[in-house]
């Protein structure tokens, strides 16, 4: 594996396996169809390190000039849509290159990023997990209430940042120290431990782990 690698995928859902000791291990399956490399993004002319990515393939009639002479210039066949990943590290990459299901192995650490389920307007027990109020003992209709949002006449105002009703989901959360369990090329997907954001037919990111984790490591 590269020092820094990165994937897109599509979360296809979850599922179960056994692993060596015969335990039922909880499974995130990630369908991950091999990426090209697009346009490699750098420090001295972008600012930044990153890897543009295509992957499936798209019609060149349905394409914009400016998107058809983009992909053009890398020589790279369209593709369904356009991502970039960020990576500290890209000389191990050029221009046309495949990106597929083993840039990471069993037992690698991966942080996934995706965007979270929408759950539309909800109130601050479903959006924050807050206690409520009394269910009796003269409470009335107030019982799915936040409570108190701030004092009184002084400073007579809500300070930013309180917890409060509102749109819940739809943003972008990354899920650190995720296990890889099973990359298979053949049927171009990833299997791994647990849950990841968003919903089943989301676009999910993967890059080995920032933040290694040094119990899971050892578990691995």
């Amino acid at each position: 594996m590269a020092k820094t690698a990165a994937l897109v995928g599509e979360k296809l859902g979850m599922t179960q396996v056994w692993d060596e000791s015969n335990r039922i291990v909880p499974v995130t399956v990630l369908r991950v169809s091999p990426a090209r490399v697009v346009q490699i993004r750098t420090p001295e002319k972008d600012g930044y390190s990153a890897l543009q990515v295509t992957y499936g393939h798209r019609d060149a009639r349905k394409l914009t000039k400016p998107l058809a002479g983009h992909y053009a210039k890398g020589d790279v066949d369209p593709g369904v849509r356009l991502v970039e990943l960020r990576l500290d590290d890209i000389s191990a990459y050029e221009v046309g290159q495949t990106l597929d299901a083993d840039t990471f192995a069993a037992g690698d650490l991966i942080d996934v990023t995706a965007v979270s389920k929408g759950k539309g307007f909800a109130g601050a027990m479903k959006r924050h997990g807050f206690k409520g109020q009394g269910a009796s003992h003269g409470a009335h209709r107030v019982h799915r209430k936040p409570g108190s949002i701030g004092q009184c006449a002084t400073p007579a105002r809500v300070f930013k940042g309180v917890r409060m009703a509102g749109r819940t989901g739809g943003t972008k959360v990354t899920t650190l120290n995720l296990e890889v369990v099973k990359a298979d090329t053949d049927q171009e997907v990833i299997l791994v431990r647990g849950a990841v954001p968003g919903p089943t037919g989301g676009v999910v990111l993967l890059r080995n782990a920032v933040k290694r984790s040094a119990s899971k490591e050892g578990a691995a």
